[in-house]
């Protein structure tokens, strides 16, 4: 491999996993937005088009969005080799997108020495799942898909998603 090709920075030199040693890195303000997409279907969509959907495990969107605050800031305890972050703030939001489509947004900020990414990716992940668990009952059909990094910034590079 060429020195000028990217490489996986969670293996050490000799190929086995390790976490990325960040002491040396500057403290940033870091931000990061992902997205998730989820398909229930335009019965169920229709359901929740005037507001939040109640069922018997509580408030679809109330619930989701407190279960993605609640994974963004249990990253490190689900992914291996991320580091433990204290969030400075961690936002999730939920839009109908009619006429079949939900599109759950979760935006993490730290003030730190390395990025916030799978912070957000975690929390619209977990929302996302949160929301199939809940809506279940009505369908199986259900479909989390897209679930994509859209932004993140303040580190060695910004990253910005293209549509």
């Amino acid at each position: 491999m060429s020195d000028l090709a990217p490489k996986l920075t969670h293996l050490n030199d000799a190929g086995q996993p390790a976490m990325v040693n960040v002491g040396g890195k500057a403290v940033t303000a870091r931000v990061a937005r992902a997205r998730a997409r989820v398909r229930l279907g335009a019965d169920i969509v229709a359901l929740v088009q005037a507001g939040d959907l109640p069922t018997r495990k509580g408030p679809v969107f109330q619930t989701a969005i407190i279960a993605g605050v609640m994974a963004a800031k249990k990253t490190a305890d689900l992914i291996p080799l991320c580091h433990p972050l204290g969030l400075d703030d961690c936002q999730v939001s939920i839009e109908v997108l009619p006429p079949d489509s939900l599109l759950i947004e979760c935006t993490a900020r730290v003030t730190g020495k390395t990025g916030i990414e799978m912070e957000a990716l975690t929390g619209a992940s977990v929302a996302a799942l949160t929301v199939y668990d809940m809506c279940k009952a009505m369908s199986h059909n259900i479909v989390i898909e897209e679930i994509r990094l859209l932004e993140k910034t303040g580190g060695k590079s910004d990253f910005h998603h293209q549509d």
